[in-house]
């Protein structure tokens, strides 16, 4: 038995690549790696150098935490490096809204080189409320960097409140 009969693609004249990677894992697995790395180096060196520098602002901006008790709502937003003073935060319709905008500056000065960067940007997250809240009675707060709203359920929505009691089958 030849050697070339016991390899599974043949390296001869006339081999035709294409049908010599077609079940090929390690073949498969390579295109695979080239396809990820081509993708990488796309995404990365289509970036600005600016966005590779400057914090982005998502559409996700910014992370909150919602919690409820019994007798209220508490909802926390990370805002960090802003002002209380950027910050809107209202209801309508059962419907919390917190906006703000961000603004991020960034300068550099040495001699015979200055650097100035800027990104601006604004955000809004709503949170439907699953029952009525006391309007007048909302407070929020803010402490480095972190939006406290406490919002307190309305009586009306306190008192159709029922724990339902769960029973072992059997």
């Amino acid at each position: 038995m030849r050697l070339d009969q016991l390899i599974p693609w043949n390296f001869g004249k006339g081999s035709d690549l294409s049908r010599r990677d077609s079940g090929n894992p390690f073949a498969e697995f390579q295109k695979e790696m080239n396809r990820l790395f081509d993708n990488f180096s796309e995404n990365m060196f289509s970036l600005s150098p600016m966005k590779w520098n400057m914090p982005e602002i998502s559409a996700s901006y910014p992370k909150m935490d919602v919690s409820e008790t019994d007798k209220e709502f508490k909802v926390t937003a990370e805002l960090p490096g802003m002002d209380e003073k950027d910050i809107d935060v209202s209801i309508s319709n059962e419907v919390l809204t917190i906006k703000g905008e961000k603004k991020a500056e960034k300068e550099e000065k040495k001699p015979n080189y200055y650097r100035m960067e800027r990104s601006y940007g604004t955000f809004q997250r709503s949170i439907p409320l699953p029952m009525e809240v006391e309007k007048d009675q909302v407070q929020a707060s803010f402490k480095k960097g972190v939006l406290s709203i406490v919002l307190p359920k309305s009586e009306k929505a306190v008192k159709e409140s029922k724990k339902i009691e769960i029973k072992p089958e059997g």
